[in-house]
């Protein structure tokens, strides 16, 4: 015969009936913790952080007359033409590649589907529908052009003199 005071002594025997209250309390626990973390997320703000449309692009004694420059970082061209300094918006109105300046064509173009712009923006051959939106630039109190990329405005119009 066997011993039997050996033998580990259990409180509360393990039964199918205790095995499947404990599952379902265990899956209950997991459910609601699963609803909190949802409903935490549902409460905090979903704030997109980006940065601001306003960019600062130097002093304009930076940039040489009738030059175009290209700021990849803010998909905008500053060109300094005889009339003043304007921008325009890098962007392709065609599919929204960036543009590249070619200087020996004295075009804008854009590589990936063939779009020519001119130094003011306007359309020269390709498949792009608009021209080159220009973008609101002025000169701040400390003398440094800024370049809005969220406004537009009417091209040939707004010139900032410097």
């Amino acid at each position: 015969m066997a011993d039997d005071s050996k033998a580990p002594q259990f409180d509360e025997e393990l039964n199918r009936r205790n095995f499947f209250l404990k599952l379902g309390l265990g899956s209950l626990g997991i459910a609601a913790a699963g609803t909190v973390a949802f409903a935490y997320q549902y409460l905090e703000p979903n704030v997109l952080y980006e940065p601001s449309p306003v960019v600062n692009v130097g002093k304009p004694e930076r940039y040489a007359l009738n030059s175009v420059m290209l700021d990849v970082n803010s998909g905008i061209y500053i060109i300094h033409s005889q009339e003043g300094f304007f921008s325009l918006s890098a962007v392709c109105t065609h599919l929204g590649c960036l543009t590249i300046w070619q200087p020996e064509i004295n075009m804008i173009t854009c590589p990936c589907h063939g779009s020519k712009f001119d130094r003011d923006g306007a359309i020269v051959t390709g498949p792009a529908p608009k021209p080159l939106p220009w973008l609101k630039m002025w000169i701040n109190d400390d003398g440094d052009l800024l370049v809005d990329r969220a406004t537009k405005v009417a091209p040939k119009k707004e010139y900032v003199r410097a």
